[in-house]
């Protein structure tokens, strides 16, 4: 799905193939060995991660793509660091990993594959329903929302809506 979101929207295919493939490296480790990985390879944990360690799977996924299978392109490493919590710097390569990652079929919830629809036709558009899914989801749960996420929906134009719980753009 990522190679077909980036030949859409004129990123680079075999990049976005290749994020695709390992973005989720880390998925299945449990809280503890995700910390204890990205705090051996000094990578950031924030009071978010700390918190919500699953999330640190994608930053451990990109540093695991280096050290497993030599990836060095900055581009790929970015959009595997980016496809969970999004961030408030993205790039084509960036939006169309996250969007892949957030729409593929497997997934199944309300809205999907229209939402799979939309962000093939417009890439900002399906980035700002998207991100909304998701606040949405978190709000009705009354779960965090990370500042990246934060970061990432001011980026894309998203503002609360005072009335209720959703969110426009």
């Amino acid at each position: 799905m990522s190679e077909t979101f980036a030949r859409a929207h004129g990123a680079d295919p075999r990049k976005a193939r290749l994020a695709g493939m390992l973005h989720d490296l880390a998925r299945l480790y449990p809280a503890h060995r995700l910390l204890r990985e990205c705090e051996e390879r000094a990578i950031p944990i924030g009071e978010f991660e700390r918190e919500n360690p699953i999330v640190l799977h994608a930053p451990l996924s990109a540093r695991l793509a280096e050290e497993l299978f030599d990836v060095r392109d900055a581009a790929v490493l970015s959009a595997i660091r980016k496809h969970t919590l999004g961030d408030g710097d993205m790039s084509p390569l960036d939006c169309v990993v996250y969007l892949a990652d957030a729409l593929e079929p497997g997934r199944d919830y309300d809205g999907r594959a229209e939402t799979a629809a939309l962000a093939m036709r417009d890439l900002r558009a399906g980035m700002r329903a998207t991100i909304g899914s998701s606040l949405r989801y978190l709000t009705q749960r009354h779960l965090p929302l990370a500042p990246q996420t934060a970061a990432a929906m001011n980026t894309f134009a998203l503002r609360p809506v005072q009335d209720d719980n959703e969110f426009g753009y």
